[in-house]
Order: structure tokens, then C-alpha cells, then sequence
């Protein structure tokens, strides 16, 4: 048997993993790592699960295989160096995580990266990433909901408290 079967087999898995993992994103980050220890990078994986953000580190030859016929191939411009792909479904929440560990981590860095269709430069991502969140957004429309909806019910129980007291008094009146 050839002895090269087994590393494609393996690297043909590894590139279907990453395609299978990215397939439903809206936006992918490239980030480059440049020496951050087990605990920065266990401490990344963590920030970047708990705002809904898968993360992948692959070799830049996979990647691209990964990404060949997608719609997100554009990003092989930025694939240089040791590379770390940030993705989500929410457009903010990948640009937003990996800003905020690029913040406290000068061993990250944000590279660029692709929104939909469009390429994002370093300082498009960022920009991005000070947007609010699909979550975010949603409690603020939620709050605005609610607010006037508790004030309608005040507003509708008051008449009906007053036409009430109206009705009663008037009963006194009549007997």
C-alpha cells in the first residue's frame, strides 16, 4: 500500500471538515496567530463558543482547498502565515469576538476577512465588529416593544377603571 495514501485520506477529511463547518456561516474572520500559549488559545476557543463563533486553525493549504467553489474563495488573498478562521452566522459576532481578543491579545491579529460577498480589510472587520450583535439587537427591539405596550395597558386599564366609577356612581345616583 502507498505510503502517501493515508496523509490524503487524512487531509481530504480535514478539508471536507472545514467546508462542512463553514458552509452555513455569513461571515468568516482570518486572524493570525502568532504564538499565543495552550491557555490564550484554550481562552480564545472559550470567548469565541460562548458568543456563537466556531473557530478553526488549519494550514492554509487546507483552508484553501476548503474554500475552492464557495462563495467565501475570496479569502485566499489572506491566507499567509499561521492562520485562524473565525466564523458565525451573526455578521457581527465573529468580527466582534476576534476584535475583542485582538484587544487584549497583541499575538492575534485580525488579517480580513468576507462578509456575504464582500472582502473586509483589517479596518473593515473592526468597524464591523463595534456594531451591536444579532442578539443584541434583538433585546433592544425587544425593549422598545414592550415598553409602549405595558404603557398602552395602563393607558387602556385607566378609561376602563374611570367608565367603571362612572357606572357605579351613577347607580348610586338612580337609587
Amino acid at each position: 500500500m502507498n505510503a502517501h495514501s493515508p496523509n490524503r485520506v487524512e487531509k481530504e477529511k480535514l478539508v471536507a471538515e472545514i467546508s462542512e463547518e463553514i458552509k452555513g456561516s455569513e461571515i468568516i474572520v482570518v486572524t493570525h496567530q502568532l504564538g499565543l500559549d495552550a491557555d490564550q488559545t484554550r481562552n480564545l476557543r472559550v470567548d469565541m463558543r460562548k458568543n456563537g463563533v466556531g473557530l478553526k486553525v488549519a494550514k492554509n493549504k487546507l483552508i484553501k482547498h476548503a474554500i475552492k467553489d464557495t462563495k467565501f474563495a475570496v479569502l485566499e488573498k489572506f491566507l499567509t502565515g499561521p492562520t485562524v478562521l473565525a466564523f458565525s452566522k451573526d455578521p457581527v459576532a465573529a468580527a466582534k469576538s476576534a476584535a475583542d481578543f485582538a484587544k487584549a491579545n497583541e499575538k492575534f491579529k485580525i488579517v480580513g476577512g468576507v462578509m456575504g460577498d464582500q472582502i473586509l480589510e483589517e479596518a473593515q472587520v473592526k468597524a464591523l465588529a463595534m456594531l451591536p450583535s444579532l442578539d443584541q439587537l434583538r433585546a433592544k427591539l425587544l425593549g422598545l416593544l414592550q415598553a409602549p405596550a405595558t404603557k398602552i395597558a395602563g393607558v387602556l386599564q385607566a378609561p376602563a377603571g374611570q367608565v367603571a366609577r362612572v357606572i357605579a356612581a351613577r347607580s348610586r345616583q338612580d337609587a
